[in-house]
């Protein structure tokens, strides 16, 4: 057994919450009852002995990675694939087994609530998601997920009794690498998009992100609102993704908000031309266009402390007889400061119109996503706070932003939230070597 800083966070800190503008205030005057004992405060009800299974946190890890086995360590499950239904179904059948009601609501979201003493109160969630990149690990997402079904399978072991019901959630299409439209599911529920406008979203082959809920089973029949399913406050559990942590030497990392982020698709319009017969001084090169504007972008993102990433590349008609016609790259652009983005997307869009008039083509722009930065709430993070230090005291853990999107930015615009990070190794993520440890739990 182990004192997993999600239980601790995530059931000595679950306090009751109304649907109301004081929510966050509601929410810190909870009483808990197990095995016949009540609880004042929070820091009463975690010096109990109910502890998570660290081991079978462990080995639930590991037995999940099975759908979506890459074969080296890693894992691929896109969203709304034959694995991803695996993987539901079986945190379906885990956690109505454990005493709770699966809901799945219009875009996928599964909520595997745990009733409590006053079913009028909303859930207290743990959330995060199950699809990974198509080169994932083991550990991005799933953990949160995970970490959640521990708590509640440890409250129902120990016939603990919460005030407000408790919450685990499954966001859809968290990674975007299927479906492009990162942290859809939680989007759709915040309000951020609309649901018609999510389901007309296609991936790659041409299938839209309703027909896929339907094809698998999880084209919900519950309102996917934030109003149709409140919840009181959001806690995620999740890998650092990044090295401070590990570089830092330290066990936790309390999470107070995420950074501002994006996509924008930057097409260049040139002219296909045969390579041995048009002179060099003649061509509209909207490959050599496209490569003289990335580096300018790199330049520009490190000049203002923001962070810029080429991710994907397509050039046409990929012929090596022939001057490229047409060039089409995402770029992702991210600062702190959501206004700092705003410059950055701005010099993005002026780099590349001056290198494309410069080559004789053209360039066209789409930003497909944003997501806002966010400052988590403040009484969300000092019970992070609290835990972190009785955890691993006050030179154990740091207090940082996200540098990731995460399905908690869309919760915190409608509830209390917050995130806890675990170190992962080297910093590496979105890739098979992906790794935590056993002792962060």
């Amino acid at each position: 057994m182990s004192s997993h800083p999600m239980f601790k966070t995530c059931v000595a800190h679950f306090r009751p919450a109304v649907p109301s503008r004081g929510r966050a205030q509601v929410w810190r005057q909870a009483t808990f009852h197990g095995r016949g004992a009540r609880y004042q405060s929070a820091r009463q009800f975690a010096s109990h002995s109910v502890k998570v299974n660290g081991q079978r946190l462990w080995d639930s890890i590991h037995h999940t990675a099975q759908w979506g086995d890459s074969q080296d360590g890693g894992v691929k499950r896109l969203t709304l694939t034959d694995e991803d239904q695996k993987v539901r179904s079986w945190f379906t059948e885990t956690l109505t087994a454990v005493g709770c009601k699966v809901k799945v609501d219009q875009v996928g979201n599964m909520f595997a609530v745990r009733p409590g003493a006053n079913m009028a109160l909303p859930p207290i969630a743990m959330g995060s998601h199950l699809d990974t990149q198509p080169a994932g690990g083991k550990f991005d997402g799933i953990l949160g997920v995970l970490g959640g079904v521990e708590v509640i399978r440890v409250l129902h072991e120990n016939n603990v009794v919460t005030q407000a019901p408790i919450a685990v959630v499954n966001w859809t299409n968290e990674e975007g690498a299927r479906f492009n439209s990162g942290m859809l599911g939680s989007s759709v529920w915040g309000g951020m998009i609309d649901l018609d406008e999510a389901y007309s979203i296609q991936d790659v082959e041409g299938t839209t992100f309703r027909a896929a809920l339907e094809r698998i089973g999880y084209l919900g029949s519950e309102g996917a609102s934030h109003k149709n399913n409140p919840l009181a406050a959001h806690f995620e559990l999740h890998i650092e993704q990044g090295p401070v942590l590990e570089d830092t030497n330290k066990t936790l990392g309390v999470v107070n908000g995420v950074q501002a982020m994006g996509w924008t698709y930057v097409t260049v319009h040139g002219h296909s031309q045969h390579c041995g017969t048009t002179p060099m001084d003649r061509r509209n090169d909207a490959l050599l266009a496209a490569t003289k504007m990335i580096p300018q972008i790199n330049v520009m993102a490190r000049e203002t402390e923001g962070m810029s990433t080429v991710g994907v590349f397509n050039s046409e008609p990929s012929s090596p007889g022939t001057v490229p016609g047409k060039v089409r790259f995402s770029v992702d652009l991210e600062h702190l400061d959501n206004d700092a983005r705003d410059l950055m997307v701005k010099r993005t869009k002026e780099i590349c119109a001056e290198v494309a008039e410069q080559e004789g083509c053209q360039v066209t722009f789409e930003d497909t996503w944003v997501s806002r930065g966010v400052r988590f709430n403040p009484l969300c993070v000092e019970t992070v706070t609290e835990v972190a230090e009785e955890l691993v005291g006050k030179d154990g853990f740091v207090t940082l932003p996200a540098g990731a999107g995460h399905d908690s930015v869309n919760t915190s615009h409608h509830c209390p939230t917050s995130m806890i990070f675990v170190p992962s190794k080297g910093g590496i993520s979105h890739h098979p070597s992906e790794w935590s440890t056993q002792e962060h739990w």
